[in-house]
């Protein structure tokens, strides 16, 4: 097997010579949130400057050419969760962003060489789970309304300003006062459901509507995905509801591949920015954020360039932005303190892979089959597997059999590749931050597990890797600026959405320094690829921005 580990360490390059100018708000981070920001301000008619400390814009969401010419999705690497709100605002299909539904979207081998295949079809659904179960193929129908109802009433609130808490003023009341009346129009069971999704484990809710264990399994690892916790843990049940929230393909819950990766979302957002008027530089990485005054008066760059502008919008985690980026003693003591017990927990580990060939599972009978390819691949075939993976973590080692969910973009999307191999993305957990030996250790091992788990379902996957990029918790952190490598910018937990997010008092976008304000997934609604943290701060800016002119 010929292993070519790619270094994906940024190029530092010399950046620009558009200096000098001054802005009415610089934006830091050309990940998808900040381009979202941008666009809406750019939009209304602001100055706009995105500053990107890498050689390509997209953040978390980008698309990267390696191993000459393959498009691979290094981090984020499926779409679901976009909010249709800004592809409508951002004309993003006019900006060349294309969704390719996935349909079976998911995929679950068995090791007794059954398996699960579920999609968009209800009729479809019902006969692959009644291999299983005929009482939960009855109840999935159920179960996915009974989802879609919270989500119709969910989404509206991504794109929503957070009400203050705990402090709260009078022009706070109308907003409780709408999600008061939303939340009661909800049937009984659905508002029972909502208290489940906030309080308790993904496996105890979906143990409430079915029996069998595959079908539960497959549902449950999306209540894990990015956390540092078991299905079983209380909270995961919210993680679960976090990621079946979306409807970018037309059906809630199917996700889909963005055409040309999912850097091409970030560059259609891109895109519409440049259109309205914004600047985006890469290879400008912000050094500091400059304060006269006590309030923000820009930024400086690496290479000691100060650009000037009176607005800020950070699209870097709250910790990197409150902690870093930010001179010392100028917020308050007590919101420093907030921002440093924030939870940001690791547990992801990714695999980029190209193949000579497809993966051939054993229980596939048929070789020309393809249709289970298009989706995600669900390597955790029962829940004794995961806790096993998770144990391994709890003693500081990443899992001897991890679970991994296995995504193969070029089965639908053929501009990904130059030769007609095959691109894959292994999304893995679980995976320390800083493992016992370090990760110089692990590496490799892990690697080594990770598809001796994929060659158990499907016999000499591994012989026909060609080239490979492995990215450990601390690689995330170095490589796209997540602190602690959480690729959600904050533990999803009730304690740290919504009002909560980033702390308690500072859930609109605003900050303590005037002029700074946080667009990024460590504000509300949190981690995915959703845009809404950018479309908001750029409401509350625009709304401030406002008020100053006038």
């Amino acid at each position: 097997m010929n292993l070519d580990f790619v270094d994906v360490t940024p190029s530092q390059e010399g950046w620009s010579e558009k200096m000098g100018q001054k802005f009415d708000a610089v934006v830091i981070g050309a990940g998808h949130n900040g381009l979202v920001a941008a666009a809406y301000l750019a939009k209304a008619g602001l100055k706009v400057c995105v500053l990107e400390r890498c050689s390509v814009i997209g953040g978390c969401c980008v698309t990267e050419n390696l191993w000459g010419g393959y498009k691979v999705s290094t981090a984020a690497y499926v779409c679901g969760l976009l909010h249709p709100k800004i592809v409508s605002d951002l004309q993003l299909h006019r900006h060349g962003f294309e969704i390719l539904k996935r349909d079976p979207s998911s995929f679950t081998p068995l090791p007794d060489d059954r398996y699960l295949l579920l999609g968009s079809d209800e009729k479809f659904n019902a006969e692959q789970i009644a291999k299983f179960s005929r009482k939960d193929a009855e109840a999935f129908a159920r179960y996915e309304a009974a989802m879609d109802k919270l989500a119709v009433f969910f989404e509206p609130l991504l794109v929503q300003i957070p009400p203050r808490f705990p402090e709260i003023s009078l022009s706070d009341l109308p907003t409780y006062w709408r999600l008061l009346k939303s939340f009661m129009r909800l049937p009984t069971s659905e508002r029972l459901l909502f208290s489940q999704l906030l309080t308790a484990s993904a496996w105890d809710v979906l143990s409430e509507w079915f029996e069998s264990e595959p079908l539960k399994i497959t549902l449950a690892t999306d209540g894990v995905i990015g956390t540092a916790l078991p299905p079983t843990a209380p909270t995961t049940a919210l993680v679960l509801f976090h990621h079946v929230m979306g409807s970018i393909t037309g059906k809630r819950g199917v996700w889909g591949y963005v055409r040309g990766g999912m850097g091409a979302l970030s560059e259609a957002i891109a895109s519409a920015a440049r259109q309205h008027g914004a600047v985006v530089w890469t290879n400008a990485e912000v050094k500091q954020i400059l304060v006269r005054n006590d309030a923000v008066a820009g930024v400086v760059l690496a290479d000691g360039t100060e650009i000037e502008s009176c607005i800020v919008l950070s699209n870097a985690d709250p910790k990197r932005t409150f902690l870093q980026l930010l001179p010392a003693d100028v917020l308050p003591d007590e919101f420093v303190r907030k921002v440093q017990h924030i939870k940001m927990s690791a547990a992801s580990f990714k695999v980029n892979l190209v193949v000579d060939g497809l993966p051939e599972f054993r229980c596939v009978k048929s070789r020309d089959e393809q249709a289970h390819l298009r989706g995600t691949i669900h390597l955790c075939p029962s829940l004794e597997f995961m806790e096993r993976a998770y144990a391994d973590y709890t003693r500081n080692e990443p899992s001897e059999q991890p679970m991994v969910e296995m995504c193969i973009p070029t089965v639908l999307d053929e501009t990904l590749s130059p030769d007609g191999k095959h691109i894959v993305s292994l999304f893995v957990q679980y995976a320390p931050y800083e493992p016992v030996g370090g990760w110089e250790r692990w590496k490799d091992e892990f690697v080594k597990r990770i598809l001796a788990v994929i060659d158990e379902f499907a016999p000499g996957f591994s012989s026909r890797v060609v080239h490979l990029q492995a990215l450990s918790p601390k690689d995330f952190e170095a490589e796209f600026a997540l602190t602690g490598g959480n690729i959600f910018h904050g533990d999803m937990t009730p304690d740290q959405i919504f009002f909560f997010r980033p702390v308690a008092g500072w859930a609109q976008y605003r900050t303590p320094l005037r002029g700074l304000y946080l667009c990024g997934a460590g504000t509300h609604p949190g981690g995915g690829v959703i845009g809404a943290a950018g479309h908001n701060a750029a409401t509350v800016v625009l709304r401030d921005f406002k008020r100053l002119r006038s």
